[in-house]
């Protein structure tokens, strides 16, 4: 029988009704502490995180907050400006939301071995690390792909110019006004690929449709509807081709955009040498493998030399690789005008000749 207990309730913020759940993760022996967390990460596949933590805590107690990204920045933020204590570890898979919470004084700085060993670009100042490795990939329909898939932006352009004109509507992407990561991985290919408006123009003449999830662009390709999706988070499209044979995926060989999932101890944290103890867990070997082959998530530990790791994709395309940095140049991503600007050329490029 599991130690899992589960309730749902509703938490209001910001005037508008939210929905969240909270799962307690009760204690092998009686509790004397708890350990509050915030996190985007669906609390069920995160139960292996947090059973294997409390072997070494047995008598912390867990109080698990499965919240949206938005709804985390608000409750860290009020909770704080209120002088409220707020949750001793965050983790969210919006790195700018993320960034900007240690960058305007809401987290604090935690000194734990691992850091030592940590890759430079996924630890801003001892504030904020990103914890996972997670590609933008294409996935492909194998029916559709007898010689395999494009492997390149070039190679993409040109299918895209030939059988997408054939077969129009069989390419999909993110929506990237309503899907964060899409936005993300949009963003960062205008930095690195000087073509990318005409390769998103040439999406458009073969009848592009956009989702809002991931899910929705897998499902598709899976059973034929699309040939292929372009810049799909890799950690959610890796699993999902082990469970379908006419699913594939592909890390493209000009670059693969990275982004990663970060992980922070509040400056209100009720207990934050707790949160300090989860991270250096989720930092650790032991935490990472349990990422990588327990939830499917990507390792950036370079300890973990898995297939589903960052080390297994640097074997295997090196610099090609373009993690996205934890630092505050993701803050730009943040605003307004940056934002309405990028969909703005987006939907002109989308649109008709």
């Amino acid at each position: 029988m599991t130690r899992l207990v589960l309730w749902l309730f509703a938490v209001s913020l910001l005037s508008a009704p939210l929905q969240a759940e909270e799962l307690v993760f009760a204690p092998p022996e009686t509790s004397t502490q708890d350990l509050v967390i915030y996190s985007t990460l669906d609390a069920r596949l995160a139960e292996p995180l947090v059973t294997t933590f409390q072997q070494s805590h047995p008598t912390t107690k867990v109080i698990y907050h499965d919240l949206l990204s938005g709804e985390i920045t608000a409750r860290v933020v009020e909770e704080t400006d209120k002088a409220n204590a707020t949750a001793d570890f965050v983790f969210s898979s919006a790195m700018d939301s993320q960034v900007k919470l240690a960058n305007d004084g809401y987290a604090r700085p935690i000194s734990i071995p691992e850091s030592a060993n940590w890759p430079r670009w996924a630890n801003w100042r001892d504030m904020a690390f990103a914890i996972t490795f997670e590609p933008g990939v294409l996935v492909y329909h194998k029916p559709d792909f007898p010689n395999g898939p494009p492997t390149s932006r070039q190679d993409l352009m040109r299918w895209l110019q030939t059988e997408g004109l054939r077969a129009p509507g069989r390419v999909g992407t993110y929506d990237i006004a309503r899907s964060a990561v899409g936005y993300l991985f949009l963003a960062r290919d205008a930095e690195h690929f000087a073509d990318i408006w005409t390769l998103i123009h040439a999406m458009g003449k073969a009848g592009l449709q956009t989702f809002p999830t991931s899910q929705d662009i897998i499902d598709r390709v899976a059973d034929g509807r699309l040939a292929l999706g372009y810049n799909i988070l890799g950690s959610y499209a890796a699993d999902q081709v082990r469970q379908h044979p006419t699913l594939g995926m592909e890390l493209l060989r000009d670059y693969t955009v990275v982004v990663s999932r970060v992980a922070l101890v509040p400056k209100a944290a009720r207990n934050p040498d707790l949160g300090a103890a989860f991270l250096a867990f989720m930092m650790s070997r032991e935490g990472q493998v349990i990422l990588s082959e327990k939830l499917r998530l990507p390792a950036i530990s370079l300890e973990v030399s898995g297939e589903n790791s960052a080390r297994a994709m640097q074997d295997a395309l090196g610099d090609l690789l373009r993690p996205v940095p934890v630092n505050p140049g993701l803050l730009v991503y943040l605003d307004q005008a940056t934002r309405e600007h990028l969909i703005h050329r987006w939907q002109a490029a989308l649109a008709p000749d």
